[in-house]
């Protein structure tokens, strides 16, 4: 699966929800999705996007369920394995515990995981440098701050998220060394992605605190960091998806991982039989990640943010600027 190439031209448990569509002539695919669902205007839905992309285009069954915890990974990716899906798609770096055990136990099922790194010969694992496009979000809100304070909302306490906040943190210090961060997490379990009271009790928080601009990478979560800077005439910064026009004039940017093209690519992949067991990564250079601009931010995201924005990209594709990454730094 070149993914490259494509982004160079750019019977369950009864309180989980399953939707169906007709049955197709394409590839039979299923989807589990992270707490928060398809509806999260973020990650999930951007998954979604791209699996209705290809239900379109090739004639894709798509069957999917929300999973109401975590503890229900394993019992229902092991249901959909038993059925006969020509692709499993799991959803989100909590799921890689569980697709661990199952996958050895369907060695002929083809399996990707989408967040997480998982070596098997039936899994595709995609990773997204989130990192470089936070360090891109950072600066765009050094930019817009008039208070030298932005605050950032992560969901659940991960080591993925604490890799935007990092990049986040280095991408605000480059245009604004002397300010300020603020930064706060929902929680340590799945329900963290979907916490909106929450979310916004944190936002109005930082922003009580002085913080201008506040992202967020807090999945389904994000609708209270919206409802905040709605409230209080601050800038949000949305993720995953181009949350722009949620609350148009009030979103700087959004940070995009383009989940939606991995899902889609590995179901094109599926149908045209050149499915490959492989863990590839997703930055800037490969446009997996990056900022969005259009008719609903911009009034906000200048001209002198947009040249910022891509001075820093460029330094970091020509490797002048080196985005501290948490994975790495953790290690050390």
């Amino acid at each position: 699966m070149k993914f490259w190439n494509f982004f160079a031209g750019f019977g369950f448990v009864a309180c989980v929800t399953l939707q169906s569509n007709a049955v197709a002539a394409g590839p039979k695919i299923a989807i589990l999705f992270d707490k928060g669902g398809k509806d999260d205007k973020s990650f999930n839905s951007s998954a979604y996007d791209g699996a209705k992309k290809a239900e379109k285009e090739f004639g894709a069954s798509l069957k999917y369920v929300e999973a109401p915890d975590d503890h229900v990974f394993e019992s229902m990716l092991k249901s959909f394995a038993k059925k006969d899906f020509d692709l499993v798609i799991a959803i989100g770096i909590n799921q890689r515990e569980a697709l661990t055990k199952i996958a050895p136990q369907f060695p002929d099922k083809k399996f990707l995981i989408i967040d997480a790194e998982l070596n098997a010969p039936n899994v595709a694992s995609v990773l997204f440098e989130e990192h470089e496009g936070s360090y891109l979000a950072g600066v765009a809100a050094g930019k817009a701050t008039k208070t030298k304070k932005v605050g950032f909302i992560g969901g659940m306490d991960v080591p993925v998220i604490r890799r935007f906040q990092l990049g986040y943190e280095a991408g605000f210090k480059s245009v604004v060394p002397d300010g300020k961060i603020l930064i706060n997490y929902l929680g340590v379990t799945g329900e963290a992605w979907n916490n909106p009271p929450r979310a916004k009790e944190l936002t109005l928080s930082q922003i009580n605190q002085g913080a201008d601009v506040i992202f967020h990478a807090s999945g389904a979560s994000g609708a209270g960091v919206f409802d905040a800077v709605e409230d209080k005439k601050v800038l949000a910064i949305g993720v995953d998806s181009n949350q722009n026009g949620v609350k148009p004039g009030r979103v700087l940017t959004s940070m995009m991982k383009r989940v939606d093209e991995a899902v889609y690519q590995t179901i094109v992949a599926i149908s045209k039989n050149a499915f490959k067991a492989e863990v590839v990564r997703l930055g800037l250079k490969s446009r997996g990640v990056d900022l969005a601009k259009d008719e609903n931010n911009k009034s906000i995201y200048t001209q002198e943010i947009e040249q910022a924005v891509a001075k820093a990209r460029a330094a970091i594709l020509s490797g002048a600027v080196k985005v501290p990454d948490y994975f790495i730094v953790q290690k050390k």
